[in-house]
């Protein structure tokens, strides 16, 4: 019986992956351990197959609780795919040897432990470097001949950990324990030598004498709850320090490209070149000459520095001085990409998934999309069966709380046949499928089941309507003749005015929408009629006695409202009664001005105001004897969102003149922030009619702006004052 032979590594580390692959060379064990959950062992060998490509994640989650999902990733330069790769090439068995998957899952809440102190960071300091990054570069990752570089480790290690030895954390303690138990049993049926390949922090731990009871009594029992564990795919970006898994690297790029160039002389040479590739590919120029200055520079530094070879802070700095003119924030335009990279995994198709990944993989396919971790525009048209399909896909996901696709352009997409995405792929995705599986087996299934307990819980008609779109728009009939029975039973009992209004746009672009979507509308057309009718009646009891906030609010529900039933063009009894009750809030003496003042805007708008009664209106609701709140509200109200009918209509730029000039100088200066906000939006051309137009000339650009002559002092100073608000000169 031989002891066993540690082999100290840092997770994602290409250096300890290289030297891990040459010291099996030279051993030649007859069993490999690896730290990992234990009863992950059976799914081990899958990770060696050659249709498995890093980077990937083991997944262990409880059935009944999938939320609490654990995992563990490997790319190529991890050294755990590399000693399982090894193992499988020369048929030696290979485990995994740390405590099993459900002890992870009750692990940190009641026993938060003790943090202990990065070891790479100490020793760094030991060893005169400023941080553990370089330090470990140095040692591992570029040495060209770093000897016999893991009994060294399991030595510093042993340093580092000695005073924490005899009290370690519990639950790491555990942890040590059922690996040096499992160590045990492999080397007492053993023929051969035997590698254990671990974290460096734990070889002390490991290597450490203990009697079997000893390591039974602090192992404990072991959880009985059930563990689902399969394999995902993972992406480079996640394997990063900033955005993912706690042992991980911060820059899996640049990781990557060291394992690449394992053993070559120009690797500094071939990561200048990828960022040549990657400037140019963005537009920029750069010489050959450039690139020969960096790598002279590079160079340089490593000497002056006593490096074994330039490393990723020479290089960098290299680029800044020869390639970005010394400029920091252009190395910004490319870190993500070059450091971070765009990797995604691939998973064998004979592997066992989840069923609801299994799907999600089948419906990818179908889709013929590609997962990629950085962002990427995609158009569809939804009148093509790929269209459609990649579509629907992304909609469901979206429901999941998958939002691999982001809709962009919503406003100007919706209601037509294309739609443009913006996609990018985390694997924490795959993650958030997993906690769905309690929804159903398939991704539409699930996305239907998610939609049916929202709807359950919703508490207003906007909230079932929003589901009922989101529903039809992802192709899922039976959670939109879920919500349509509610929303039809919760609206006839319904006469919130304003939860109504806020109804009727999501319903006018599901009716709108469908059309580019060839879905079966049904009741839906009947339904929204009753809404517009229901809102119609009480429109004008809901316009009474409200306060600047609730005004402004309702005013929006209100524009948003017409503009979905001017969308829909329902038929002319409904569209009737919709205006009867736009007419009835104006006419009503207790709506509130600034209510009432959008009503007006979208009645003469809409052609059911004519230009006579409008400046009548106008001129009635800014006459000397309305209060100053009162008249504010209602301008506010007619002009907030169509400043640019003051161009155009003299009859109304004529009733504002008269109620601008007619105001004394106090209440004109009180009246100026809301004039500056109802002119806000124009734009710059705009303004300059208007001002031509107040000039009464012709709405062309003047030359310049002069006072129109034989007018009162009183127009003078007012327009001088609006000149400056249109032109944008300080007052």
């Amino acid at each position: 019986m031989a002891d066993p032979v540690f082999f100290g590594i840092r997770h994602h580390g290409p250096g300890s992956a290289a030297a891990l692959v040459a010291g099996l060379d030279e051993l030649c064990p007859v069993q490999v351990l690896i730290e990992g959950p234990a009863d992950a062992t059976d799914l081990l060998g899958l990770l060696a197959s050659p249709a498995m490509r890093p980077p990937v994640a083991l997944l262990a989650y409880p059935p009944d609780d999938p939320a609490k999902t654990s995992f563990w990733p490997f790319a190529e330069f991890s050294p755990e795919y590399q000693a399982t790769c090894w193992a499988v090439r020369h048929g030696v068995p290979v485990s995994f040897i740390d405590l099993p998957s459900q002890a992870h899952f009750q692990e940190p809440a009641d026993e938060p432990g003790r943090q202990h102190t990065d070891p790479i960071a100490m020793l760094a300091k030991a060893a005169g470097y400023e941080d553990g990054e370089s330090w470990w570069a140095d040692l591992v990752e570029q040495n060209p001949a770093p000897g016999p570089i893991f009994a060294a480790i399991a030595a510093a290690m042993g340093e580092v950990r000695a005073d924490e030895l005899a009290t370690p954390e519990p639950f790491e303690a555990r942890r040590e324990a059922h690996m040096r138990l499992a160590i045990g049993e492999a080397v007492k049926s053993a023929t051969g030598p035997v590698a254990v390949v671990c974290g460096a922090w734990h070889v002390p731990a490991l290597a450490a004498k203990h009697t079997i009871a000893a390591d039974k009594a602090t192992l404990g029992p072991l959880p009985r709850q059930k563990s689902q564990l399969t394999w995902a795919p993972w992406t480079s970006p996640r394997l990063a320090l900033a955005v993912g898994y706690g042992a991980g690297v911060a820059a899996p790029g640049w990781c990557a490209h060291l394992w690449d160039t394992r053993g070559r002389a120009d690797g500094p040479s071939v990561w200048l070149t990828r960022i040549a590739r990657v400037l140019r590919a963005k537009g920029h120029l750069i010489s050959t000459a450039s690139l020969i200055e960096a790598q002279r520079l590079a160079v340089a530094l490593a000497v002056m520095r006593d490096r074994p070879q330039p490393g990723f802070e020479e290089l960098q700095e290299a680029c800044i001085a020869c390639l970005f003119n010394g400029e920091p924030l252009l190395w910004r335009l490319i870190e993500d990409e070059l450091l971070l990279g765009n990797d995604v995994g691939e998973i064998p198709a004979d592997v066992p998934l989840a069923p609801l990944i299994s799907d999600f993989q089948a419906q990818v396919r179908a889709a013929k999309l590609k997962l990629e971790a950085l962002e990427r525009e995609l158009s569809v048209d939804l009148r093509s069966d790929s269209g459609l399909t990649r579509s629907t896909l992304l909609h469901r996901l979206n429901i999941l709380s998958v939002p691999w696709g982001r809709l962009i352009d919503a406003g100007r997409t919706r209601g037509t046949f294309r739609e443009k995405w913006m996609l990018a792929f985390d694997p924490a995705f795959t993650v958030e499928l997993v906690t769905k599986l309690v929804y159903g087996p398939t991704i539409e299934q699930a996305a239907s089941g998610v939609l049916a307990e929202q709807f359950d819980a919703a508490t207003t008609l906007s909230g079932l309507a929003n589901g009922v779109r989101d529903a039809l728009t992802a192709a899922l009939p039976a959670a939109v003749d879920h919500g349509l029975d509610l929303l039809a039973k919760r609206a006839a009992l319904s006469s919130d005015c304003q939860d109504i209004l806020s109804t009727l746009p999501p319903l006018a672009d599901v009716l709108r929408y469908g059309q580019a979507r060839a879905i079966d509308l049904g009741s839906l057309g009947d339904l929204t009629d009753h809404l517009i009718v229901e809102a119609s009646i009480n429109l004008v009891y809901a316009a009474r006695g409200l306060d600047a906030e609730g005004a402004e609010q309702l005013a929006g529900l209100i524009e948003r409202a017409d503009a979905g039933i001017r969308l829909i063009q329902p038929s002319p009894d409904v569209l009737d009664a919709w205006t009867r009750g736009l007419k009835a809030s104006l006419d009503d003496g207790q709506c509130t001005p600034r209510a009432a003042g959008c009503v007006a805007s979208l009645l003469y708008e809409s052609g059911d105001l004519g230009a006579g009664e409008a400046v009548d209106l106008l001129s009635l609701r800014l006459s000397p004897g309305t209060t100053v709140v009162d008249a504010a509200g209602f301008l506010e109200g007619f002009f907030v969102s169509s400043a640019r009918r003051l161009i155009h209509d003299d009859g109304l730029r004529s009733a504002v003149d008269g109620w601008l000039i007619g105001l004394d100088e106090e209440d004109f200066m009180a009246y100026l922030p809301l004039m500056r906000r109802v002119l806000s939006s124009l734009d710059s051309m705009e303004r300059k009619h208007l001002m031509a137009a107040i000039q009464g000339k012709r709405p062309h650009l003047p030359s310049g702006l002069e006072l129109a002559p034989d007018d009162g002092a009183g127009w003078a100073a007012h327009f001088t004052v609006l000149a400056g608000i249109l032109t944008g000169a300080p007052q």
